[in-house]
C-alpha cells in the first residue's frame, strides 16, 4: 500500500534546484555548440535525450526504497568492475585513451557509473562498522581494496582525473565514518610518501599538463593552450558578461572542449562574474542540502550514502572550476549537470534521485 507520507516528505527544494541546473546546462551546451560545425550541433539534441533518460532514472531512483541498494551493493560493484575491465579490452579508442563502451547506438562511460557503485559499496561497509572510537587500519582494509581496484582500472584507460576523484570521494567518506587517531596518522604518513612517487608512473602528456599548470606560458600552443584560452574567456566576461551567444573565445573556436570539460569558461564569458557566482551558489545550495539530508537521516547506511553522493558533487565542481580557472591541472572531470555527456548526466540524476529517496523516507526512522 502506498504511504502518503512519501508525498508529504518529498523534497521539492532539491528537486527544483536540480531541474534549474539541468535547464542551465541545456542552455550552456546550446551556446557552446552553436558556433561549431553541423555535427557538433547535433550534440545539443542528444543532450535533451540524455536529460530525458536521466530524469526517468532519477524518478525510478526515488520511487524504490533506497534500502535495496544495501542488499545490491556488492552485485552493483562487481558489475561496474566488469564494465571497467571490458573497457580495457573492447573500449572505444578516442584521444589517446579508452573510456567508452559501445552498446548499440550509444556510448557509455563506465567510469562515471563506477563512482556511484564505489559509494554504495563503501556506505554499506562503513554502516556495519561505525563506532565511537573510530575505525582501525584492519577495518579499513576492505574499503581500501574497494577503492584501489577501480582506481587502477581507470588509471589504465588512462583517466587520471576520474581516478583521483574516486580517491577523494573515498577519503571523504572515510573521514566522515571516523578513523582512529593512530590509524589516521599512519594513513597520512603513507600518503605523504606515496604521492611523490606517482610522478614516475604518469604518462608524458600527464606530466606536461602538471608542468603547464605551474607555467602555462612555457608551451602556450601545446600543453598550456587549454589553461591560457580558458583564463582569457573567463577574464573577458568581466562583471556582467558579453551576453548569450556573444562570447568571442567560444564563437571563434579558441576555447577547446568548450561543451564538456571547459563549459564553465563559456558560461563565465557570456554571463560574467555575476552569472558564474549564481551558478556556484546553486551548486553550494545543493551540497548544503545533501549534507542536511545526511544530518537528518537516522539510518547509518542512508547517512553515509548521502555524504558520499554529496562528496561526488562537491569534488567535481571543485576540480572542474579550479581547472578552468588555472588553479588546478587540466584533468577530464565534467561539471555536474552542465557539461555535455550522457553518462555524466544520468549518473548525477541518479545521485539526486537517491538523495530524494533518503530525504522522503526519513519519517521511517523517527
Amino acid at each position: 500500500m502506498f504511504d502518503r507520507r512519501l508525498i508529504q516528505c518529498f523534497d521539492w527544494g532539491l528537486f527544483g534546484l536540480t531541474l534549474l541546473l539541468g535547464a542551465l546546462g541545456l542552455v550552456a551546451v546550446y551556446s557552446a555548440v552553436t558556433p561549431g560545425i553541423a555535427p557538433q550541433k547535433i550534440l545539443y539534441l542528444k543532450q535533451w535525450i540524455w536529460y530525458g533518460v536521466g530524469l526517468t532514472a532519477m524518478v525510478i531512483s526515488f520511487l524504490v526504497n533506497y534500502k535495496i541498494l544495501y542488499r545490491l551493493a556488492h552485485p552493483i560493484y562487481v558489475v561496474s568492475i566488469i564494465l571497467l575491465i571490458c573497457v580495457l579490452f573492447f573500449g572505444k579508442y578516442v584521444g589517446g585513451s579508452r573510456r567508452w563502451l559501445i552498446m548499440g547506438p550509444v556510448s557509455v562511460q563506465p567510469s562515471e557509473l563506477v563512482k556511484l557503485a564505489v559509494i554504495i559499496a563503501l556506505a554499506r561497509h562503513y554502516s556495519e562498522l561505525v563506532n565511537i572510537k573510530g575505525l582501525t587500519l584492519r577495518q579499513l582494509f576492505i574499503p581500501m581494496i574497494l577503492t584501489i581496484i577501480p582506481f587502477i582500472l581507470i588509471v589504465k584507460q588512462p583517466d587520471l582525473g576520474t581516478a583521483m576523484l574516486i580517491l577523494l570521494i573515498s577519503a571523504s567518506m572515510m573521514v566522515f565514518a571516523k578513523i582512529e587517531r593512530r590509524s589516521f596518522g599512519y594513513i597520512i604518513a603513507a600518503g605523504s610518501i606515496a604521492i611523490p612517487t606517482v610522478w614516475f608512473f604518469l604518462k608524458g602528456y600527464q606530466k606536461q599538463r602538471i608542468l603547464s599548470f605551474f607555467n602555462p606560458d612555457h608551451d602556450p600552443l601545446g600543453a598550456g593552450y587549454h589553461i591560457i584560452q580558458s583564463k582569457i574567456a573567463i577574464g573577458s566576461g568581466m562583471i556582467s558578461g558579453k551576453g548569450f551567444l556573444k562570447g568571442t573565445q567560444n564563437a571563434l573556436n579558441f576555447l577547446p572542449e568548450q561543451h564538456t570539460d571547459f563549459i564553465f569558461s563559456v558560461l563565465a564569458e557570456e554571463w560574467g562574474f555575476m552569472g558564474s557566482v549564481a551558478i556556484l551558489f546553486i551548486f553550494f545550495a545543493i551540497i548544503i542540502w545533501g549534507l542536511n539530508i545526511a544530518l537528518k537521516c537516522r539510518d547509518p547506511f542512508g547517512t553515509i550514502l548521502s555524504v558520499g553522493i554529496t562528496a561526488i558533487i562537491f569534488w567535481q565542481v571543485f576540480i572542474n572550476v579550479g581547472m578552468v580557472m588555472g588553479l588546478m591541472p587540466v584533468v577530464g572531470v565534467p561539471l555536474p549537470f552542465i557539461s555535455y555527456g550522457g553518462s555524466s548526466v544520468c549518473t548525477m540524476m541518479i545521485c539526486i534521485g537517491i538523495l530524494l529517496n533518503i530525504s522522503m523516507r526519513r519519517f521511517m526512522f523517527e
